[in-house]
């Protein structure tokens, strides 16, 4: 469930930070996933218009072009765009400006200076969708009424501070923006207020015109209708489309958007029926016949039976109830009158209807959480104020409601001193009272109970409402305590498993697990080549020390791993692989107790080993310890390793680790004349970038469109930066990248090397064009040759 910050201001005033605000509904048990300011990306590009367009005088494809974007001079750019020409306005990066792909300098095209550069929609990170159509190839034009100098940011809605939460299936009232924003009134202690909902209606009445009959109550809870005339469909306005664009919802026109909208603020699934396509202006709630067929709106024919809910009308069924609406009485441009569907519906029923039609929607899956039923009549309701405030049609009088079987939240015991004895806690009845009130649970405090809402199913006994008071507590404020008995049940922590597992999948890849001492002689700083002024020479000086090859704590592994990689090739082993995952100590600067960070120390010499042997040692291990976007970048300055065979590892934006071949004037101090290999990695940082939550992604049901691309650049060019200007240019579109040749020699210019990959191009949601691979194909050739100089074979 995606959070608009903007959206959320609209029931209390609220200032802080997206961490601040995070960290605190954390607390208070709803699981916040992250946050994403939506234009953070893209900074200072503007919209400008273009004065003149002329053809560049050294180029058959440029243009420069003088624009004015309102920043006071008239500015020179050079563009390649085919549909440039003068008069248009459009989006102006200007010096200085951040893109999703980079900054923005002034440079020279062709001998001609440019003073920034006009964007396309995928330059922007700017999708169709919150376009609304399907631009043209080339730059992005906007509307002509667009006032030059506007961030674009604005003119896109990108200013939203957007938080995602992972809702629990026991919180359906959670699945809607009231529902998020009372979570957060009780939070922050702030007064929550849902705005009064008016609109006018017009003389008749909706029950001389359609008649709604539910013939099975213990599945429909509840059915209101409402009926909507002079219905004019068109786009909704800016905002509510940046709205829903912010909560993953893409806008279609403005009564569909007014269901969606509804949904996504009260959480009440709703569903618009054109009146003309429902037979003998009849609705009718009953069950499907055995063999029964609709077709939904995607268009897919659905085969029922008996156990189906469906919405009919006096001939046919029209929509699956809680599922989808029907294609034969879907909006369409020229509707006049739509009848608002708000209804609750049995959540075991539209649970089981969904899978047996294999058809899961964002309805089905509300309503199988289960639904309040008192929450119809304000949602459909709110969808009239719409539709009153977008201007797009007249409200009709009166409302239909038939209510169904129901059964209203029973009271609970309220147990102070129960509570406080399940918590280990000391709190006032008072406050708790207070929780209560912010959480409209009704409290009686002469009968001492306590009544949930309508909304909270989940309350079921005196352990929800203990639990209730211990989120607004704060977890944090219980006292740690131990279990009572004679004796607690211990067990290893976390990082302790990580430890065994690396163990086992180290010992897996035919390593051997060495100890060493974490005393070590200060002299193995000049074996390993370490500079005087390193910090690594700062070490924990022992006081009372046996002798001087035991003096210090040692700052690094790697000495200990060579000297064991040392008496092994002494003794004329022919090769070792080995590992060691042990202690290093950090000296502090307030003369308290070192820091003790832990290090995953791998060595090897023998059997043709090479440096990507080791690497693939470690890349194994990242990968079945679910360690993510793992990169690897070549380090030339680091003085016991061989300066052109070693590399940094990093994961996020932690440094986890270093790889390489260790300096053969090392290796040589230590007795050994092979090649040798070692990693020393952070198990610190590698353990804060395991992936705990793992996703489940089904298997992709559109085809996929494979493009080869092969390549000459200079032999210093690494494959990982290839790689990186492949999938950035590329975008989510791509699902996989494979080297799969590099060859010098014959043919190939000096100082070159020829490099081919194999890409995967795949979406989600539908099956891609060529046309739309080719467009990112071409984005993909250009910034290789731009940005690494690469030449196309």
């Amino acid at each position: 469930m995606n959070l608009p910050m903007s959206w959320l201001n609209d029931y209390m005033d609220i200032d802080v930070t997206p961490k601040e605000y995070s960290d605190r509904l954390t607390m208070t048990g709803s699981k916040v996933e992250g946050w994403e300011n939506m234009g953070e990306s893209v900074q200072n590009v503007v919209a400008g218009k273009v004065l003149t367009c002329e053809d560049h005088p050294d180029s058959d494809h440029l243009h420069v072009c003088t624009v004015d974007a309102g920043t006071g001079e008239i500015l020179q750019i050079v563009c390649g765009a085919p549909n440039v020409k003068a008069g248009i306005i459009v989006p102006v990066a200007l010096v200085g400006a951040v893109l999703p792909d980079g900054k923005i300098k002034k440079g020279k095209l062709r001998g001609v200076e440019s003073y920034g550069m006009l964007c396309s929609h995928d330059e922007l990170g700017i999708t169709e969708d919150m376009l609304g159509y399907e631009p043209e190839y080339g730059i992005l034009i906007l509307p002509d009424d667009t006032k030059i100098g506007t961030d674009i940011k604005d003119i896109f809605g990108m200013n939203e501070t957007v938080v995602e939460f992972e809702i629990t299936s026991n919180r359906p009232d959670c699945f809607s923006i009231i529902g998020l924003a009372r979570e957060t009134a009780a939070s922050f202690n702030k007064k929550f207020t849902i705005p009064e909902v008016k609109f006018n209606e017009n003389s008749e009445n909706i029950a001389d015109t359609i008649s709604v009959d539910v013939q099975d109550k213990d599945k429909c809870k509840r059915y209101c209708a409402r009926m909507v005339k002079n219905v004019k469909i068109g786009p909704s306005p800016s905002w509510m489309q940046e709205r829903l664009r912010a909560c993953g919802v893409r806008p279609i026109n403005n009564i569909v958007d007014i269901t969606n909208y509804v949904l996504l603020e009260y959480g009440q699934p709703m569903h618009a029926f054109d009146l003309r396509d429902l037979q003998d202006n009849k609705i009718i709630v009953r069950r499907a016949n055995d063999g029964e067929v609709i077709k939904t709106l995607d268009e897919q024919d659905r085969t029922l039976t008996s156990n189906d809910l469906v919405i009919a009308d006096g001939g046919r069924a029209v929509a699956i109830a809680g599922v989808m609406g029907g294609f034969n009485s879907e909006v369409k441009d020229d509707t006049t009158t739509v009848i608002f569907e708000s209804a609750t519906f049995d959540g075991a029923s539209v649970r089981l209807t969904a899978q047996s039609v294999g058809l899961r929607t964002e309805s089905s899956s509300r309503y199988e959480k289960g639904l309040d039923y008192n929450n119809t009549v304000p949602a459909v309701e709110r969808a009239c104020q719409l539709v009153e405030k977008l201007g797009c049609g007249e409200n009709v009088g009166g409302m239909i409601d038939v209510m169904g079987n129901v059964t209203d939240m029973q009271p609970l015991a309220f147990r102070p001193d129960k509570i406080n004895a399940f918590l280990g806690t000391d709190i006032p009845t008072e406050d708790m009272v207070k929780y209560f009130d912010a959480l409209e649970i009704k409290v009686d405090l002469d009968k001492m109970t306590v009544t949930p809402p309508s909304f909270r199913p989940d309350l079921e006994g005196e352990a929800d409402i203990a639990e209730e008071v211990a989120r607004f507590y704060g977890y944090d404020k219980i006292p740690v305590t131990l279990l009572s008995g004679e004796a607690t049940c211990g067990m290893k922590t976390e990082r302790q498993q990580i430890q065994d597992r690396v163990n086992e999948l180290l010992t897996a890849q035919g390593m051997y697990e060495i100890y060493t001492y974490t005393f070590t002689s200060p002299s193995i700083f000049d074996k390993l080549n370490i500079p005087k002024d390193s910090e690594m020479r700062n070490v924990v000086k022992i006081t009372n020390p046996l002798g001087e090859d035991t003096s210090v704590m040692r700052t690094t592994t790697i000495a200990s791993m060579m000297d064991i990689l040392s008496r092994n090739y002494n003794y004329r082993n022919p090769s070792a692989k080995l590992f060691e995952i042990g202690k290093i100590f950090i000296p502090t600067t307030d003369g308290e107790l070192p820091n003790e960070p832990v290090k995953i120390t791998m060595g090897m010499y023998g059997d043709n080993v090479d440096f990507y042997d080791i690497k693939g040692i470690c890349e194994t291990m990242f990968a079945q310890l679910n360690v993510k976007n793992v990169k690897y970048e070549a380090v030339t300055d680091n003085p016991t390793f061989h300066p052109g065979r070693c590399a940094k590892i990093s994961a996020g934006n932690k440094v986890i680790g270093i790889i390489g071949e260790i300096h053969p004037a090392v290796s040589r101090k230590y007795g050994i004349e092979t090649p040798v290999y070692i990693a020393e990695l952070d198990f610190e940082n590698v353990f804060l970038n395991i992936k705990t939550d793992i996703k489940f992604k089904e298997l992709p049901k559109y085809p996929a469109v494979t493009r080869d691309i092969a390549m000459l650049v200079d032999k210093t060019v690494p494959v990982a930066d290839i790689e990186n200007v492949i999938k950035k240019a590329s975008g989510k579109m791509l699902e996989s990248l494979q080297l799969f040749d590099v060859y010098e020699g014959k043919q190939i210019p000096e100082g070159k090397k020829s490099v081919a990959y194999s890409a995967i191009y795949r979406s989600a949601d539908r099956s891609l064009t060529g046309d739309e691979v080719q467009k990112v194909f071409d984005k993909v050739v250009k910034n290789l040759e731009n940005q690494i100089g690469a030449q196309l074979r």
